[in-house]
């Protein structure tokens, strides 16, 4: 066998060996953010950013031009960096109309679209010492290359050039949302501003972006499954680990392993009363026996967002008052599924929620009156909203708009009861939200959560199931342990 492996390697000849060597030590192109050559394992060959293809790009700005009146002119800045401290910066965060145009990931550009010239960018410039401590950047090659602009100049010829583009346009819009002084203190757009020439273009990019193509739809399906596993691990250490700052961590943690880039916002993470702040996010205090926590997750995955939320008993097991709200706010979320199809609307899935639970919490006991007024008092918010780039993604669609496939939404019914309410004391202090995204589809809607419709029994159930499955795959389990989880499983008493 030895006399065989020395033959085998004296075989290989030189100019063999030359070229491994070679090819091991290719240098490649740095142009500030991931491409199919230095990201294969991340991206294909004609992707500008992974799973959306140069293609789409290009049919996206050709979209928005033919939304745009004649002779038109589209500016869009990127995000600024936000600094945490004079020299420590937050993550950046792309605008999501400059990505959706551009696939550019970086600060510091000006896009400008036109019927004329197509797409203009203008690109920072790279000085020795930005390059030293912070890494390349995509500059005016990587636009013209990387970006498919028809056009790309220095962000120094800014000043030069683009007054000449806004004398000639007919009208100008602009994201005024990321708007920068490097063009909007140029005297040629403070005069189209004077004489009214100057529009938001935000109410035609996200009109765009408000019907998701099959690539968008696939990141975001991956995006959802990433997060819903997620959340499904943070439940199965729940009962382990019950402080608000763990199951935090535990859920980014695990979002990140899987893939995600960050997280879509700061995780909320309520338990008790805490769970009746709709948006709290402290996340600093312990979990007792027997509350519930209500956990409001999403992540993004290449510029696309999830959303969802669960409530549950880290204990294993609901009480019989947070088992009647929670049946409640499940049987809404189930109905309010139904009316998930083209040519209904978010506000009329509203208001059939809202009639749906001021029944139920009449019934119940909670409320003396099924008026608005005192509904509102427990919950503010709206059914669900648009998901895409941004979690409340294309804000400028009205809720009034008639859905069509390809449209993802939130269905997330709620009830916060805070501590202090004049009401029946069993239910004081509880919060609990059930979020789902659904996508619209020819026929009806796709929900895309793995928990979904679970019941209060069913998710107890889980939960003890989960337990067992861990404590005796790490090792941990013994009989005293599953006597007291299936014992818990299959009875109604609480924690």
């Amino acid at each position: 066998m030895q006399i065989l492996g020395r033959r085998l390697r004296q075989q290989i000849s030189l100019k063999q060996a030359i070229g491994g060597c070679a090819y091991s030590t290719n240098k490649l192109i740095d142009v500030g953010q991931p491409t199919p050559a230095s990201h294969p394992q991340l991206m294909k060959e004609g992707e500008i950013t992974p799973g959306i293809s140069t293609e789409e790009y290009i049919s996206r700005r050709k979209s928005l031009l033919e939304l745009l009146p004649e002779k038109s002119l589209a500016v869009l800045a990127a995000a600024p960096v936000k600094m945490m401290t004079d020299v420590v910066p937050y993550t950046f965060r792309q605008d999501a109309d400059y990505l959706y145009l551009t696939g550019c990931q970086q600060p510091g550009g000006v896009a400008v679209l036109s019927h004329e010239g197509g797409l203009c960018m203008f690109m920072p410039e790279a000085k020795p010492h930005d390059v030293t401590w912070q890494g390349q950047i995509a500059g005016v090659d990587a636009a013209l290359e990387t970006f498919k602009a028809e056009q790309a100049y220095p962000i120094s010829k800014l000043g030069e050039i683009l007054p000449d583009m806004i004398r000639r346009s007919s009208k100008l819009f602009h994201n005024m949302l990321t708007a920068t002084p490097t063009y909007t203190d140029l005297e040629a757009f403070r005069k189209a501003t004077s004489i009214g020439k100057v529009k938001d273009l935000s109410s035609f990019t996200h009109e765009l972006r408000w019907v998701k193509s099959p690539a968008e739809l696939k990141l975001m399906r991956e995006s959802a499954s990433i997060a819903c596993q997620a959340l499904l691990q943070t439940m199965l250490h729940s009962k382990a680990y019950p402080h608000e700052g763990m199951l935090s961590a535990k859920v980014e943690y695990d979002c990140r392993m899987r893939g995600a880039q960050r997280m879509a916002f700061n995780p909320v993470v309520g338990g008790g009363s805490n769970a009746s702040v709709i948006h709290y996010s402290r996340n600093d205090q312990i979990v007792k026996d027997g509350d519930l926590v209500l956990m409001d997750v999403g992540c993004e995955l290449h510029g696309y967002v999830s959303d969802l939320t669960r409530t549950w008993p880290p204990c294993g097991r609901f009480s019989s008052v947070q088992e009647e709200l929670y049946d409640l706010i499940l049987q809404t979320n189930k109905e309010c599924m139904k009316l998930c199809k083209p040519g209904s609307n978010i506000r009329q899935i509203h208001y059939y929620s809202v009639e749906m639970l001021l029944k139920g919490l009449k019934e119940i006991g909670i409320l003396k009156n099924d008026t608005f007024s005192c509904y509102n008092q427990l919950n503010p918010t709206s059914i669900g909203h648009y998901l895409g780039m941004d979690v409340h993604d294309s804000a400028m669609v009205s809720y009034d708009r008639p859905l069509k496939p390809g449209v993802v939404i939130t269905i997330e019914p709620g009830i916060y009861i805070p501590s202090t309410f004049d009401g029946p004391e069993r239910y004081c202090g509880i919060g609990i939200r059930i979020e789902d995204e659904v996508l619209i589809t020819e026929t009806g809607c796709e929900v895309w959560i793995v928990l979904a419709n679970v019941t209060p029994f069913s998710l107890g159930k889980k939960m003890c199931q989960l337990t067992l499955l861990y404590f005796h795959g790490h090792g941990f389990w013994n009989r005293s342990l599953q006597d007291q989880c299936l014992k818990r499983s299959n009875t109604s008493s609480p924690c």
